[in-house]
């Protein structure tokens, strides 16, 4: 059952019987359980998806200045340029994995927000004097998961464009531009077509994993059902 964000929600079970003090304390005690879980979980998921990141990053540096290597060795001759194609391609296939791994924790990561906030909100149903403490969200809907994100003010773009999803979408689109360029050059032999079409693919795959992320959040917000919405939500 729905229930506002300025009065508490029903019992989920129906009963309007008040709960005595010692239902309260076990019901407490088992929503503390159940977020200190959630809190736990997303710390994990933190945590690997930055581990992931930083080891595609390395591996991107890595590949990059092989490629100086080796073209100064081969003073970028002879099989450089087969070699220069397999070291992008393998960035490009890693970067891919990299990023839906970081979709998929974004997805992850609001999904326990929105759990958080709709504990946070059992927690006002046995005790409302509680609300002015509470400084991210009590409301498991969107206006609610945002308070959570950025409880000083309003969630703006710069928390998205910020983020180390962003970084990857960059890094990404780069990465594919470059070896649609190389590849390019290979066929064509052209500068001019290598860096128009680099930049042209680079700037349609940036939009397309912008599209992706994006409907992420939408299907995840659709299928979900509130507990408690937001005043004027």
């Amino acid at each position: 059952m729905t229930a506002d964000a300025s009065g508490p929600a029903s019992s989920p079970d129906g009963d309007a019987a008040p709960l005595t003090d010692a239902q309260k304390s076990l019901r407490a005690q088992m929503l503390a359980t159940e977020h200190w879980s959630l809190l736990a979980s997303r710390s994990t998921t933190q945590s690997e998806v930055l581990t992931r990141i930083a080891i595609f990053l390395t591996l991107v540096s890595a590949g990059l200045v092989t490629l100086g290597v080796l073209g100064n060795a081969t003073e970028f001759r002879g099989w450089f340029g087969v070699a220069a194609l397999g070291v992008l391609l393998l960035l490009v296939l890693l970067g891919v994995i990299t990023q839906l791994r970081v979709f998929n924790t974004a997805t992850e990561d609001l999904v326990y927000v929105l759990a958080m906030n709709r504990l946070r909100g059992a927690y006002l149903d046995l005790d409302p004097g509680l609300e002015p403490y509470f400084m991210t969200g009590t409301t498991d809907d969107d206006r609610g998961a945002g308070k959570t994100y950025y409880a000083f003010a309003d969630r703006d773009r710069s928390q998205v464009f910020a983020s180390s999803m962003m970084l990857m979408l960059v890094v990404n689109a780069a990465l594919i531009g470059l070896f649609a360029g190389a590849m390019t050059y290979a066929l064509a032999g052209s500068v001019g077509w290598s860096i128009a079409l680099g930049v042209v693919i680079a700037l349609a795959a940036f939009v397309l994993w912008m599209s992706w992320g994006y409907r992420s959040y939408l299907h995840v917000m659709r299928d979900h059902v509130p507990l408690r919405r937001s005043a004027g939500g």
